[in-house]
């Protein structure tokens, strides 16, 4: 493989501030992308192959603004990393429908919204890959995640059927979906004080899941990886 495989493309990463999205982001860009970085903490901005964006994307206007400007300053993206997302662990009874509202705004509006302003202009051009940042929570249920895996569960279904829909127009699609990662979003939960959890020395690492991307978008055009699960090596049934 070159160097800079993804020489003279175009990346989008959402949620690219800290943890999975920035190991993602930098990886891209590693590989010789420029890499639109959006998240509502980065401070809008160009230099060196990157153009960061402040976005709410839990703010359907926002989304919209920023893909209207992305559009027209850098142009269709190549590839789309839908990977921000909100975490936490409570009982059913004690989520608040505010909890559950913004958690599915966040892991499921949002990246319907990148992908239905984004997803026409990749098929008008014949090319382009969508990956989808998962989690093991899209395909097993943990409890406490009531939410979390409503969001996931949910976004593997948006990514099976981009997938279908997508399968003759040259723009391909991944899922990754990996396991606990050691990121802030642990930072709450504490998982090393508490029993049944995988403790974080043990967990994947950021840098892993934006390996498994970088993998799928370097293919070539002929193989479409659809889907990718990562766990770690010691891991614990609770997550």
């Amino acid at each position: 493989m070159s160097d800079a495989p993804l020489e003279g493309k175009l990346g989008l990463v959402t949620g690219a501030s800290r943890g999975i999205g920035l190991a993602v982001a930098e990886a891209l860009h590693a590989a010789g992308a420029h890499v639109v970085r959006v998240a509502r903490s980065l401070q809008a901005g160009t230099a060196d192959r990157r153009t960061d964006v402040s976005c709410d994307l839990a703010d359907a206007s926002a989304v919209e603004r920023a893909i209207t400007r992305v559009l027209a300053e850098r142009g269709v993206p190549d590839i789309v990393v839908n990977n921000a997302g909100i975490f936490f662990i409570k009982p059913v009874a004690d989520t608040t429908p505010e909890d559950f509202t913004r958690t599915l705004t966040v892991n499921l509006t949002a990246p319907f919204l990148i992908l239905r302003a984004l997803v026409p202009h990749l098929v008008r051009r014949g090319a382009g890959h969508v990956v989808t940042i998962g989690s093991v929570s899209d395909h097993r249920a943990f409890t406490g995640s009531t939410a979390y895996a409503a969001s996931k569960y949910g976004l593997r279904g948006v990514h099976e059927v981009l997938r279908a829909e997508l399968a003759t127009t040259g723009v391909r699609t991944t899922l990754v979906s990996p396991g606990p990662v050691d990121t802030p979003m642990w930072d709450p939960v504490d998982p090393d004080s508490k029993p049944g959890f995988t403790k974080r020395s043990a967990m994947l690492q950021a840098r892993d899941v934006a390996a498994a991307v970088l993998f799928a978008v370097t293919q070539p055009e002929r193989v479409d990886v659809t889907e990718i699960r990562l766990l770690p090596t010691v891991y614990s049934p609770r997550g």
